[in-house]
């Protein structure tokens, strides 16, 4: 396959220019539509073991490193503690975690799913859907379904895209894959099996929500990982691999849908749930986009200036793979020119909201920027 066309992906839309700042790329902002990309044109375009199934040994550096907890906390205004929130948070979705996928029969499967749901992590996602449900006006407790839902796709995610069809990788958050513990075959059939139970605990498992408003959130989950969604970037990644041509344009179609779809649902979905009106919804959005572009270009940036070891998974895979990266296309700097920019516009989008709720949305945000792994 020689080339796409990104029309037949991409909806139709209005968008507004937005000046860049010196020496950045110049952003495109996209309105409330879904799935609308994010287009910048930089000044020259270069040419192209198995541990327990439980939780217990969770630990913080499985969620900050010491450079992210300097960078990402001292930004932001006294009175909020980042760390001790995102120990928090991560210790009651890892417990909430493994309480809904319980060791049971049969054995096998679930023991796959646990092992690379308890495997760590960070827990941006959860945690998104937390604080934006908080900020409209919900609470923890009410979010917590909807939290789960989005780490069990997201790792279902990680184990299909470790398969050998898929990125052939053998590491995943300093641990072997999925198919490398318990073969290809379960592997597949662990991904599937979280995938369908997490639309079922957001039914089944969220109380004091209106019946409109959670159905409304499954629709969301739902779009955010099928064909208009997680599955779209998947596709046109792996079509694009070896190609010359990927330009800027592909590339953050890819990535608007792979990568930033899912985080997107996390934060949209907390908001429905929370009560949140249209207005509030929407602009949670558009935070949420700008914040899932940002998660990959600093992923990319990552992947070529880290060690494996100080990831917790392969690290240069993507150069490798000969993949098209922001770092490919821009070089490292503008790269990062890009990232801090995308972490204004984001943190933008929370004007207007109470400036202590909406705290942990900024403080995740530049967590995001800043973050090592």
């Amino acid at each position: 396959m020689s080339s796409l066309n990104l029309g037949a992906w991409t909806r139709p839309s209005s968008m507004l220019t937005q000046v860049s700042r010196s020496r950045s790329p110049s952003l495109l902002l996209f309105n409330g539509l879904r799935k609308l990309p994010i287009s910048f044109t930089p000044s020259k375009s270069p040419s192209h073991g198995v541990s327990s199934p439980g939780f217990p040994s969770f630990s913080v550096s499985a969620v900050l490193t010491k450079e992210n907890t300097v960078k990402g906390s001292e930004e932001e205004k006294p009175g909020f503690n980042f760390d001790a929130y995102m120990l928090e948070k991560a210790n009651k979705v890892n417990q909430a975690l493994d309480e809904a996928v319980a060791l049971r029969e049969p054995e096998k499967i679930h023991e796959a799913m646990r092992y690379s749901l308890l495997a760590g992590g960070k827990r941006v996602r959860p945690m998104l859907c937390i604080a934006a449900c908080e900020l409209v006006g919900g609470s923890e407790s009410v979010a917590m379904p909807s939290a789960c839902a989005v780490e069990m796709i997201h790792t279902m995610s990680l184990i299909h895209d470790d398969l050998p069809c898929m990125d052939n990788d053998d590491l995943r958050r300093g641990k072997p894959t999925n198919h490398k513990v318990f073969g290809e075959d379960v592997a597949v059939l662990a991904g599937d099996a979280l995938l369908s139970f997490a639309f079922e605990h957001i039914a089944v498992g969220t109380v004091g929500v209106s019946p409109t408003r959670v159905v409304r959130a499954i629709g969301e989950l739902a779009k955010s990982v099928g064909a208009e969604g997680l599955v779209a970037g998947q596709v046109v990644d792996i079509a694009s691999e070896g190609l010359s041509d990927v330009g800027v344009e592909k590339l953050e179609f890819i990535h608007l849908h792979k990568t930033a779809a899912l985080l997107e649902a996390s934060v949209v979905l907390g908001a429905i749930v929370g009560g949140g009106s249209d207005e509030e919804v929407e602009k949670l959005r558009k935070f949420a986009r700008y914040i899932g572009l940002l998660f990959q270009v600093v992923d990319d940036i990552l992947d070529v200036t880290k060690s494996s070891e100080e990831l917790g998974k392969t690290a240069g895979k993507d150069l490798v793979a000969d993949k098209t990266t922001y770092p490919k296309l821009l070089g490292i700097e503008k790269s990062r020119e890009f990232a801090e920019k995308l972490n204004q516009d984001a943190q933008d989008m929370l004007s207007g909201f109470d400036p202590k709720k909406a705290a942990p949305l900024v403080a995740l945000a530049n967590y995001i920027a800043h973050r090592q792994n």
